[in-house]
């Protein structure tokens, strides 16, 4: 253990704004999910993560925790931690630590989504908006325990070219370059299996929806790299 540096002030705030958003969003519920995004100091590079079991409404910046990164990959907790991290620091520690593009990650039980996981029903490309979580479609992860060493793997194996999965009898994974990327991406996850459960709901009168192809979605997702990118044409 090390004694570290305070999460700084806007980054701890942004963690506590995100985790307020998932509630008043209605894509969580009391504290059930966690928050985490990827943080360097004087130290080296960590990840800041919501404790474990503390209300939202009562987060403020030092009640985060820090764990770091050492040198054999191994996590390092902060001495200095007043509270103990969230029960799945595992899987936020492993995904930051294998997952170069990914700076932030959102863990909710949402409605929907859970519904979906609970039956083991992954999400496929019905809707180009799935390539918004970075693939051609959502997986489930395999159940595990929460806080385990194994479901933190089968999250990863999961998310392989993809920023959301599902988990199995659990809830969801969202991942994103920032926290806001990672509250839109768990947003549109929740949004698009609200969608596939009514599909399903119709399926056996209407039939199996029709699918986007592999090649449509891979436009879809090249698209998405550079949508919502305004020129900077200046003032003058």
């Amino acid at each position: 253990m090390i004694k570290s540096i305070p999460v700084e002030s806007i980054t701890a705030q942004q963690i506590i704004d995100t985790c307020l958003s998932m509630n008043s969003l209605g894509i969580n519920q009391g504290t059930s999910g966690n928050v985490s995004v990827r943080v360097r100091d004087s130290i080296g590079e960590a990840i800041a993560i919501t404790p474990s079991g503390l209300d939202y409404e009562d987060l403020t910046p030092e009640k985060l925790c820090k764990i770091y990164f050492g040198k054999d990959k191994e996590p390092v907790f902060a001495e200095n931690n007043r509270y103990l991290p969230s029960s799945e620091w595992r899987f936020h520690y492993d995904i930051l630590l294998n997952r170069t593009d990914v700076n932030a990650i959102v863990h909710t039980h949402s409605i929907h989504a859970t519904a979906l996981a609970c039956m083991g029903i992954a999400i496929p490309s019905f809707h180009y908006m799935v390539a918004r979580t970075g693939g051609s479609s959502i997986k489930v992860a395999e159940y595990a325990t929460f806080g385990t060493q194994e479901l933190s793997n089968n999250a990863l194996k999961a998310l392989e070219n993809s920023l959301a999965c599902l988990l199995k009898n659990h809830g969801m994974i969202a991942c994103g370059k920032d926290l806001s990327h990672a509250l839109k991406v768990a947003q549109e996850l929740e949004t698009l299996a609200q969608m596939y459960i009514k599909i399903l709901s119709v399926n056996k009168i209407y039939g199996e929806p029709q699918l986007l192809s592999d090649e449509e979605m891979q436009i879809v997702i090249e698209k998405f790299k550079t949508y919502g990118v305004q020129p900077n044409i200046g003032n003058g």
